[in-house]
């Protein structure tokens, strides 16, 4: 008898994190839908200001940065 309410409440506690899990899952794939839609959203107003200000396009934090550095292959570092 033991047994059974043993195998009872561990199937029962296995159907609640099935349900939790799965709730989970639903509300991650929100988040990272919710977070592609603003990364499109961010670009497309990015480059509208472009279009209106045409004297900002550079972007300073971007790789091509005014500072002069530039990408350096590790093989020529070696040398």
């Amino acid at each position: 008898m033991l047994l059974w309410l043993v195998a009872g409440f561990a199937t029962l506690l296995a159907l609640l994190a099935f349900g939790i899990a799965r709730r989970v899952s639903r509300r991650l794939d929100k988040l990272n839908h919710s977070y592609w839609e603003l990364q499109y959203q961010y670009g497309e107003l990015k480059a509208r200001v472009a279009q209106l200000d045409p004297e900002h396009q550079k972007d300073p934090t971007g790789p091509s940065s005014s500072s002069g550095e530039a990408f350096v292959p590790l093989s020529s570092v070696k040398r």
